[in-house]
């Protein structure tokens, strides 16, 4: 090898790789807990954010990033970034489409999740408790712009986040509907809804909807209330 060649070799081994400035260059940072493409962490924790609602998606970094939510990683993570690059990452993770992966199997009892079940598709109008398909949809996929599905999340996370909205520990936007409803759920009706949820297959088409068929139960700060029910 002629000496300028070598020289050109050194050269290029010396200059550093280039990175892509793509935004789904820059949330590899999400993907280190969330999973690969925001998919869920195999730990039962960490939720997939993948497909999510771009609304929903931005209100939960809003409320890390201003307090209402909690988690150290994520508070650091958020903190120093801007209204417009929280809504672009939102936006990034909610126009992923991407399989989801079967349920796990279940070790519940019968009865645990046939409580689960009642909760989440009929309520307990008893203590005026909405049912989950009330706000998140027929078929639990969330309703879009703003309203998250509740299949395909671990129940240790369903368990956790309930559990934090019980004790104020999570909160939304006011008024918060999801707080009201967790304060009036007990302890073993978390449970059953959360090891029901966990262990429900997506349907075919598990995209969030964009109307319901009635207005919502409550009123959801951060949640469109116009413009939701079907004609």
């Amino acid at each position: 090898m002629t000496l300028s060649l070598a020289l050109l070799a050194a050269t290029a081994a010396a200059q550093p790789a280039k990175v892509e400035d793509t935004i789904a260059q820059r949330v590899q940072a999400c993907t280190t807990c969330h999973g690969q493409q925001g998919r869920a962490a195999p730990d039962g924790y960490y939720p997939r954010i993948a497909g999510k609602p771009a609304g929903y998606l931005y209100n939960q970094l809003l409320n890390f990033r201003d307090g209402r939510r909690h988690y150290g990683l994520m508070d650091e993570l958020v903190a120093p970034l801007s209204d417009a690059y929280l809504r672009e990452i939102a936006e990034h993770f909610a126009a992923l489409d991407l399989p989801y992966a079967p349920p796990p199997p279940t070790r519940a009892s019968p009865a645990l999740l046939q409580r689960g079940q009642q909760l989440a598709l009929h309520g307990d109008a008893a203590r005026r408790l909405p049912a989950c398909v009330q706000c998140h949809g027929a078929k639990l996929t969330g309703l879009a712009p703003a309203i998250p599905g509740l299949l395909g999340l671990p129940r240790d996370y369903l368990n956790g986040q309930l559990g934090a909205w019980k004790s104020g520990q999570r909160r939304a936007h006011a008024p918060d509907c999801m707080g009201q409803i967790a304060r009036t759920l007990s302890l073993d009706d978390i449970a059953a809804v959360s090891q029901w949820l966990a262990a429900q297959p997506l349907p075919a088409a598990p995209k969030a909807v964009s109307e319901l068929p009635a207005a919502l139960p409550l009123s959801c700060g951060g949640v469109p209330q116009a413009a939701k029910v079907l004609p």
